[in-house]
């Protein structure tokens, strides 16, 4: 741990993932991590305000002031006081699209009294699909002619992970809500101007990441979509263009200053420096020190897949089927292209709880039980890797698609499932975990396909996350079935090491964004290369897939028409 060095500048990474918050402090004149703290949130994790076979998923607003706060206290406890009070900035990532409805003071409606408990006045979580219908009709709108395509920056389809089909969703479901909520805003805008005391709508400085990733925000259209188009997505949109914002920001500028009150109960200094939020993805690739045409894979629940490049490279061009293409939402100066995979890590943690079902039962019927169901929990993937690592996968292995939780890219499709094929009575344990393995390398080749094929250069992989850290069974997968090395960084914490790059930039610690990553980002630990003597059957597994792929998706479209016949 760095505590000799309390005269020099020290930020702080706030990093907002699906269950945790994570606060790392790093030395911005070396960009040595100090130390960190990772919190998770209280009623998440007893799982309030979800129904997940509906695709449900909410968060509260009071599980990030609490989690955010205890880990800031938590981080600040393990160092010197005197190093404590020379942080001069803090940095924010968070996941996203993950939107709330805010009053007219830019409170979110959940911490009003009489919506504490109402999952609509919430934080909608990325991975909340329940705006389905509200997605499907803003393709429909947005390819109608009738108005400006505004999908054409978002890779042409728009998702019900998104922002606006969320708000509208939402808003149509709960009257209530409805009514009072006079704007909404992105959880990655909100939390720095919650700590910089800027929560006014006409005062909280958005940044051009979730604007332009998630809420259709193009220069070319003079911003946002006109409000006719936000009329005819939902009537209760009705006047909310100008209720929300007309400039964006990128993450090296600040957001405010960091307030008396939140100073005094974090033991920070007041004032200090609180940079303009911004996506945990896109912070993660500036954290791996990624530049032009490195395409990031940021592994986790699920990916988030951000290639940066020059603007001439791509030109007038838009690329299709990804999840934007927005001047600056990661490196200032830089294109980013956004992609990613709907489920990755979610994968195996669903096929684990499978698995585990029977076992917790009979564990919870016998107490004498000699291994508990809590014990075998946290052995059993590590124990699925090392067989299924043993286990040769052939032509007529089981096949997996990776589409548990919808598609992300190429081309957004959330009314996807995922499937398994090729079983028969010998299909073993092992082997359906190495299939579902496979699979989430399979959506990954796809994802550097859809840039390749359309003339977008990727000259390295890199991967960074907790999966990427910790699994040289899954990432040398990925390495045999893209067919490219695949880089991991050191770091195993580059989304918050990320944030803390564009906190010290907007501390005035170092002139711009690429200066302090030359400082500052983290350096590769190891590089996975592809196998040549598995080449070929990587190459017919991944034909399998895609054709496995074109029947699921014809699949869900006699699904779809057979639900809209019976509507």
């Amino acid at each position: 741990m760095d505590t000799n060095n309390a005269n020099q500048p020290h930020v702080i990474g706030l990093d907002f993932g699906s269950d945790s918050v994570r606060a790392l402090i790093v030395n911005a004149e070396t960009g040595q991590e100090v130390t960190s703290s990772v919190v998770y949130y209280p009623r998440w994790m007893e799982g309030k305000y979800c129904v997940p076979e509906q695709s449900q998923f909410r968060h509260h607003p009071r599980d990030y002031i609490e989690a955010m706060t205890s880990a800031i206290q938590e981080a600040l406890a393990q160092v010197p006081r005197e190093l404590a009070q020379s942080v001069v900035g803090i940095g924010v990532d968070t996941t996203g699209s993950t939107p709330a409805p805010v009053d007219g003071e830019g409170k979110v409606l959940a911490l009003l009294p009489e919506f504490e408990h109402n999952p609509n006045a919430m934080f909608v979580l990325w991975k909340d699909h329940t705006s389905v219908s509200k997605a499907d009709l803003i393709n429909e709108l947005a390819h109608s002619g009738q108005y400006p395509d505004y999908t054409r920056f978002i890779g042409g389809i728009y998702s019900s992970e998104w922002f606006w089909a969320k708000a509208a969703w939402v808003s149509e479901q709960d009257d209530s809500v409805a009514e009072r909520a006079y704007s909404w805003v992105e959880l990655c805008d909100w939390i720095p101007a919650l700590l910089s005391g800027n929560e006014n709508p006409g005062q909280l400085r958005r940044g051009v990441c979730a604007a332009g990733h998630k809420a259709m925000w193009h220069p070319s259209w003079d911003g946002l979509p006109d409000q006719d188009f936000l009329s005819a997505i939902s009537p209760t949109l009705n006047g909310m263009r100008e209720r929300m914002f007309t400039e964006v920001y990128t993450a090296d500028q600040k957001a405010g200053e960091l307030t008396a009150d939140w100073a005094s109960k974090l033991g920070l200094p007041q004032g200090i420096a609180i940079a303009v939020g911004e996506f945990d993805c896109h912070m993660g690739a500036v954290g791996a020190g990624a530049g032009a045409n490195d395409l990031v894979k940021v592994i986790g629940t699920s990916t988030c897949d951000i290639l940066m490049v020059e603007s001439d490279e791509v030109g007038e061009r838009t690329i299709h089927g990804i999840c934007g293409q927005v001047d600056g939402s990661a490196l200032p100066g830089l294109l980013a292209l956004e992609a990613g995979q709907s489920a990755f890590g979610d994968m195996y943690a669903w096929f684990k709880r499978l698995l585990m079902w029977p076992l917790q039962q009979y564990a919870a019927a016998n107490p004498d039980f000699a291994l508990t169901a809590e014990e075998l929990d946290g052995e059993l993937l590590p124990m699925l890797s090392k067989a299924a690592e043993q286990y040769q996968i052939q032509s007529q292995s089981p096949l997996a698609m990776d589409w548990l939780n919808g598609r992300r890219t190429p081309y957004a499709n959330q009314r996807l499932k995922g499937a398994l094929g090729e079983l028969n009575l010998g299909s073993t344990a092992p082997a359906l975990f190495s299939s579902l393995v496979e699979s989430t390398a399979h959506g990954a080749k796809s994802i550097v396909d859809c840039f390749v094929d359309q003339n977008v250069n990727v000259n390295r992989v890199i991967a960074i996350g907790g999966i990427a850290q910790k699994s040289s069974y899954v990432m040398q997968m990925c390495a045999d079935v893209i067919g490219r090395e695949i880089a991991v960084v050191e770091s195993d914490q580059c989304c918050a090491l990320g944030a803390a790059i564009f906190a010290a930039v907007a501390a005035g610690v170092h002139p711009d964004s690429q200066t302090a990553q030359q400082v500052m980002a983290s350096p590769i630990r190891s590089v996975y290369t592809p196998n040549p003597e598995v080449a070929a059957l990587r190459a017919d597994r991944y034909a399998s897939y895609r054709e496995f792929g074109g029947h699921i998706e014809q699949m869900a479209e006699y699904h779809q028409h057979k639900e809209n016949r019976n509507d």
